[in-house]
């Protein structure tokens, strides 16, 4: 059977609501609108054999081949759940920066599943499927079919697809990789705490690029502050991208360091990344479509 081929792309959160901490699991609550990225990892398998994965590309260092990768990860817990489970070598090729708030292992896990689901004629709905992605990372289920939609709870709530226009975006990382624990716990929430804050915008299915970003426009990350006191060069990446010329709104994703920018046009998004990129070369940045 020849090599099977899928992207990973980036999960970026052009909302994130934290409504508070559960009592029961302590888990943080979350309201997200998330949509992904035309920049990704590119992941392949090599059907048969013993269970394996190789790692190449600009950010691979910090990935890392090991046991604990989130694709070999993902690819056991189906293989758990799915007796005689067709598996094989994995070749990842890391575009992605590490620790940055763009679910880039989890999108990559999400690919291992699509790629396994495709060898062995599972459906991406197939409840194993789902309990593996699950198993594997908070991110991981919304990844599954990568387009915008609204996820909720600690990952578990996953929204139709939203059916978006594609928004022309900048995405700058400054080079610091944020792991999450810091930023929550800097976010100082103790368990059971509810938050008050303006609830999330209703957003509309199929909504065009001017009405969805006026819609997001009032939302929020509610972890940008706290993630500022662990790395405050990310306001300084924010920073950069409202100065630069179509900027419509510029946010933090996830718990960063990776900031977005929403442009009116893709010419802009292209102009202003290499504007950015040109200033601070020892940053990753990349003009992309969300969609």
């Amino acid at each position: 059977m020849p090599v099977l081929t899928d992207r990973a792309p980036a999960k970026i959160n052009l909302t994130l609501h934290v409504l508070g901490r559960r009592a029961g699991d302590g888990y943080h609550e979350l309201e997200s609108l998330v949509a992904f990225a035309g920049t990704a990892d590119a992941l392949t398998l090599e059907p048969d054999g013993d269970l394996a994965l190789a790692v190449s590309g600009p950010t691979a260092g910090p990935a890392g081949p090991d046991a604990d990768n989130l694709v070999i990860r993902a690819a056991r817990g189906l293989a758990e759940r799915v007796p005689g489970l067709r598996l094989g070598r994995f070749h990842l090729v890391k575009r992605l920066p590490v620790a940055a708030g763009i679910g880039g292992g989890s999108s990559d896990a999400a690919a291992a599943l699509r790629l396994i689901a495709r060898l062995n004629g599972l459906g991406l709905d197939h409840p194993v499927v789902v309990a593996a992605a699950r198993a594997t990372g908070a991110d991981v289920p919304v990844c599954l079919d990568p387009r915008a939609r609204m996820m909720r709870g600690a990952g578990e709530e996953i929204g139709l697809p939203l059916g978006l226009a594609p928004l022309p975006a900048v995405l700058v990382n400054p080079g610091v990789p944020v792991p999450t624990a810091p930023v929550f716990k800097a976010l100082g929430l103790s368990v059971g705490e509810r938050v008050a804050k303006a609830s999330h915008p209703e957003i509309e299915p199929r909504a065009q690029r001017n009405g969805l970003v006026a819609a997001i426009t009032p939302a929020r990350n509610d972890l940008e502050a706290p993630a500022l006191t662990v790395a405050p060069v990310i306001g300084e990446a924010l920073a950069a991208l409202r100065a630069q010329p179509g900027c419509r709104l510029a946010r933090m994703s996830g718990s960063g360091a990776t900031v977005f920018g929403l442009f009116g046009h893709r010419s802009q998004a292209a102009l202003a990344a290499h504007a950015i990129a040109r200033a601070m070369p020892g940053w990753w940045v990349s003009a992309t479509m969300l969609r």
